[in-house]
């Protein structure tokens, strides 16, 4: 725990409880898929010093309940989460766009004399909050149609050949199958000229640099073994709370739906995705997209519909699982984050409850 001492030394603070925490704080709490992160939030916000800022690029779509783990509407009504039910299936939220949402909602949360809590579990936003986001520009709507035009007419190996081309430095850090990941760095290239890796390499400012603030960061690594047990109960009551049902509700509401938007490769719906296609359910014919997908997707004849649903299952419990192992890499590189920004601070716990002990 030096972390946490250098911390309480720095902030001359006899312990972090909640009543010690300088008005211009800002904290986040940083833990893992199925760790209890959002039962400690709703204890925070009950002391009446906080408000919640969800940092979940899941939980901003509206209409995708279940799967992602949202909190129920009674909940939410009880313990307010700015940033959840934004948008629809159907749109897109980039990084930048949430960072420029976090810092307009810090300072109105400080003007109301309170603490912004920031709780998910989305590494790639809490990394631009605490280490910065290069200059990368937004993709232009024209842009981004020529590129998703390309992609559906030629594939997603044509676009990575052009990046090849004309950025094989971010060529050797995306995977072919990063369709996301790709399309983004050829609409920057069309747009701007520029490499992506290029943009990438300039300096990076991040809203923890702002010195009229000061960040904590609470940063829970629990048990792997505990996490896993956590993560496939959590799983099983997404299954019997109908995530299935949910997904094909999400289809018939939302036909301009593609497979290819980032709703719809969020963990536990793809699978469910691939599920419906095997089965051919009627869903899959809503348009010639989900049409073409459940055609590619590569099926075993012999499999009945019995044994391709425990298929979806196995799937996404390892799909959660692999997230959770991604979102503790993310995490142990934070620490080296404390020796760069003066007004950012990490503490590192192995458990939500060790977090609920010096807070509250």
């Amino acid at each position: 725990m030096n972390n946490l001492n250098d911390l309480i030394k720095t902030l001359n603070l006899e312990n972090l409880n909640y009543k010690n925490l300088p008005k211009n704080s800002v904290v986040c709490l940083i833990a893992p898929t199925a760790s209890g992160k959002t039962d400690l939030a709703f204890k925070l916000y009950e002391t009446g010093r906080f408000e919640l800022i969800s940092v979940d690029s899941a939980l901003i779509y509206r209409g995708m309940n279940v799967g992602t783990a949202k909190p129920t509407p009674a909940e939410l009504s009880r313990f307010p989460h700015h940033l959840v039910d934004i948008i629809a299936p159907t749109d897109t939220y980039n990084v930048a766009t949430f960072v420029a949402d976090v810092e307009i909602l810090i300072n109105q949360i400080h003007q109301n004399n309170k603490i912004p809590l920031l709780v998910g579990g989305t590494m790639m936003y809490y990394m631009a909050l605490l280490d910065g986001l290069s200059a990368v520009p937004d993709t232009q709507p024209a842009t981004r149609q020529k590129v998703m035009a390309w992609l559906n007419d030629e594939g997603i190996g044509d676009l990575y050949a052009y990046l090849q081309t004309h950025d094989p430095d971010i060529c050797e850090r995306l995977k072919i199958s990063d369709t996301q990941r790709i399309t983004r760095a050829v609409e920057v290239y069309l747009q701007t000229g520029t490499p992506m890796s290029v943009w990438q390499a300039t300096p990076k400012t991040a809203p923890c640099h702002d010195l009229s603030q000061l960040w904590l960061t609470l940063s829970v690594e629990p048990d792997r073994a505990w996490l896993h047990e956590r993560i496939e109960k959590r799983l099983d009551v997404m299954w019997e709370n109908g995530l299935v049902e949910e997904v094909v509700a999400l289809l018939e509401q939302y036909p301009t739906l593609t497979p290819d938007m980032p709703s719809m490769r969020c963990v536990g719906y793809r699978q469910v995705l691939e599920f419906l296609a095997i089965k051919e359910h009627e869903v899959m014919q809503i348009s010639p997209a989900w049409q073409s997908f459940s055609k590619n997707l590569q099926k075993e004849p012999s499999n009945t519909i019995q044994m391709a649903c425990q298929d979806m299952k196995n799937k996404a419990l390892y799909a959660t699982r692999q997230l959770a192992k991604r979102q503790s890499t993310w995490q142990r590189s934070l620490a080296r984050l404390n020796d760069v920004h003066r007004s950012s601070f990490i503490a590192s716990f192995s458990s939500i409850q060790e977090v609920e002990k010096q807070l509250l």
